[in-house]
């Protein structure tokens, strides 16, 4: 596996009491170029401690201070060092281009060397606590090859009351991050299943995936039995979000400061804060709401939970970016993404959770329905990108007939077949179509014909759905321009060409659909 980060290793001489608890520890660095950061480390079991930093484009020379608070402070504070940090040296690009940001106008995400990172996002939520170090290489590489470039994940099994054995291999399993999550609390962090976790992130990396993080999730959770998200309490739900930082920070990564939930949850704008002060590069951190933007939520009577307008800290500097939902009803609502967009201060905006292929029904959701949803919700402003999930994968069930879920989230399909579902390929077919085109300053332009939809850069470049074919007027359009139809169903561009003249009207190949793209 790629090493896609330095690390600076602390000992102490013994581990007594619960060094996770009972201590905050972190690194000033300074470097020759007049940058200063600081890095929350993290304990890793044992007498040990670790600071990670990222691998970029050169060798870096860094001048080092530690500070520690806590039981360990008499060996960890105050240290000096210098450091000579390497080059990456490997061949991912994703890795190559180096960590997440967001791009000037804050619509989409970049690289840290400005090349634009259009995400085409998985949801294999229940991978971090069910997932194996085999099934996550063989989930990775089909992920890659079907085009995905993120994936959405519970850092922990987020159900208080959840029974299973700790075990990623049994009917009913799952891993524990800590273990007395049960218990309503988040103080007993096991080293053990975050050195695991290392494990399958680099896998992801390596194949070019980037983790988005949920810490604790506030939603539904794993089997909707009492997630702790929105019950922890603050100070332990802040003190993991440090440590997620120190420990996955230091690769491309974007942060989840609340999902599934309205955003009231005394837990989210504490933890956005969070997310801003200690990520010393300021990797993307988003909300991901609940279905209820201007509805009542249909399981209970408490306003608390609806009526969040896909709005909820909208002017927060820690906020970058903001996902509408639309449920499992098998639905299209890209006006959803559309109000989102029209939201100012200006956010990145996509539909974060869309009908899952097959959950609750196997005939819900299934094939072109898919990719037809993931257009829409990028014509009507999903600049950031866009989201897929499968029923039978974002639990991870290790067989299809495993039971612990209620009729309408589960699915008679396990893991490994859910990632074969035909709808994934039409999802990962547009982040196909994006390759090679500008992915900054995308705007929504509405319907140019019936069921056409326009999206583009003015007189730079613009795309055009054809959601069943037909014709659009495109005589506003600048001659000169060159286009390719490409074929959102089977990822091929089938014509080239040039524009003879700007005015003039275009039709689709067939009533098929279809998407024009042209560049100046």
């Amino acid at each position: 596996m790629e090493k896609y980060f330095y690390e600076l290793e602390f000992a102490v001489s013994e581990s007594l009491g619960n060094p996770y608890l009972e201590n905050e520890f972190w690194v000033e660095l300074s470097s020759e170029d007049g940058r200063v950061i600081r890095r929350p480390g993290f304990w890793d079991g044992g007498v040990c401690w670790r600071v990670r930093l990222p691998l970029e484009k050169t060798v870096q020379f860094w001048k080092y201070r530690t500070h520690c608070v806590g039981t360990l402070a008499e060996e960890l504070d105050v240290q000096f060092g210098e450091i000579e940090v390497p080059k990456y040296a490997g061949s991912v690009g994703l890795l190559e281009h180096g960590l997440l940001r967001m791009s000037a106008d804050k619509r989409q995400v970049v690289h840290a060397d400005g090349t634009p990172f259009f995400m085409v996002a998985d949801t294999p939520w229940a991978l971090p606590f069910r997932g194996t170090e085999e099934s996550v290489v063989e989930y990775a590489l089909n992920r890659r090859e079907r085009g995905f470039n993120a994936a959405l994940l519970m850092a922990v099994q987020p159900d208080r009351d959840v029974e299973g054995p700790d075990s990623r291999h049994e009917s009913g399993g799952f891993a524990r991050g800590f273990r007395d999550l049960n218990r309503g609390h988040l103080n007993e962090l096991s080293p053990a299943y975050f050195q695991d976790l290392d494990v399958y992130v680099g896998i992801l990396l390596e194949n070019g995936i980037v983790p988005v993080f949920s810490p604790v999730f506030q939603g539904f959770g794993w089997k909707g039995k009492k997630s702790m998200g929105a019950r922890a309490d603050a100070s332990e739900y802040l003190r993991f979000v440090k440590y997620l930082i120190a420990r996955y920070g230091a690769g491309p990564a974007m942060w989840l400061a609340n999902a599934d939930s309205s955003a009231r949850s005394h837990i989210v704008e504490p933890a956005g804060e969070t997310f801003e002060a200690w990520d010393a590069y300021g990797q993307p951190t988003g909300i991901h709401y609940s279905p209820f933007d201007d509805e009542p939520a249909d399981w209970t009577d408490d306003p608390v939970h609806g009526f969040h307008y896909n709005r909820i800290h909208q002017d927060k500097s820690w906020l970058d970016f903001q996902w509408a939902q639309t449920g499992h009803g098998g639905i299209h609502k890209p006006e959803k993404v559309a109000a989102m967009w029209q939201n100012l201060p200006a956010k990145a905006v996509s539909n974060g959770e869309p009908t899952y292929e097959r959950m609750g029904d196997p005939a819900r959701a299934t094939g072109w329905w898919q990719g037809h949803e993931a257009w829409l919700n990028f014509v009507h402003g999903g600049t950031m990108g866009v989201v897929y999930g499968a029923g039978g994968l974002w639990n991870w069930k290790l067989t299809p007939d495993e039971e612990g879920w209620v009729e309408w989230a589960d699915t008679e399909a396990s893991w490994k077949q859910a990632i074969q579902f035909e709808g994934s390929r039409f999802v990962g077919f547009l982040g196909k179509a994006m390759e090679g085109l500008d992915a900054l300053g995308w705007s929504p332009m509405g319907e140019v014909g019936e069921g056409i939809f326009l999206i583009g850069i003015p007189g730079e470049v613009y795309l055009l759905y054809f959601s069943k074919g037909g014709s659009a007027d495109i005589s506003d359009l600048a001659a000169g321009m060159s286009y390719r139809w490409f074929d959102p169903v089977s990822g091929v561009s089938v014509e080239r060409g040039i524009l003879k003249k700007s005015s003039g009207i275009s039709h689709a190949p067939s009533h098929a659909p279809w998407v024009l793209i042209l560049e100046a």
